[in-house]
């Protein structure tokens, strides 16, 4: 995967969000570092970036998409710049049955050459679906509250680990 460079640090871009729900990035950033430094990278932390980016006027990765990837490495000293986009954050219901999707994109480039280091695409899908065994209505009623309560860092931090685990390790 490497074939010159291994990455050692990993700058995360805040996150592009292509779901109508606004609070995805937040669920994201929560969840996003540990995995990663738990695979032996060194990752910047996301609330003083956030900061940064914030006070220069930058609240979507896309605004940082063209720009050459070498200025991270001069501002930050960063080895790389991780573009993650939230794809689907979902909520279905069909009657009985409901479920909570979950898909993101991952993008690791080097700030050194621009070139794609490593990317990963990953979908997890969630059953909320209620305990049939208290009847129809209460069925109806469990679903709806499952659903509608679900709990999204349990969910974006199993996205975020299963995409890590596609990485060779990191120096630390």
């Amino acid at each position: 995967m490497y074939t010159e460079q291994k990455p050692t640090s990993i700058l995360v871009m805040p996150a592009i969000n292509n779901t109508t729900a606004s609070d995805a990035s937040s669920y994201i950033n929560a969840t996003l570092t540990q995995p990663f430094a738990d695979a032996g990278y060194y990752v910047y932390p996301i609330s003083l970036t956030s900061t940064i980016f914030d006070k220069e006027g930058i609240l979507d990765g896309k605004q940082l998409a063209s720009i050459p990837k070498a200025i991270f490495k001069k501002s930050f000293g960063a080895d790389s710049v991780l573009f993650v986009t939230i794809n689907k954050w979902d909520k279905n219901y069909a009657v009985l049955a409901a479920n909570v999707t979950v898909g993101m994109s991952y993008v690791l480039i080097s700030t050194t050459s621009n070139e794609i280091l490593w990317s990963y695409d990953h979908q997890v899908v969630v059953d909320t679906g209620g305990d049939s065994s208290a009847g129809l209505i209460g069925a109806l009623i469990a679903t709806a509250v499952n659903t509608a309560v679900q709990d999204y860092i349990p969910i974006a931090h199993q996205v975020n680990t299963t995409a890590v685990r596609t990485m060779p390790a990191g120096k630390y």
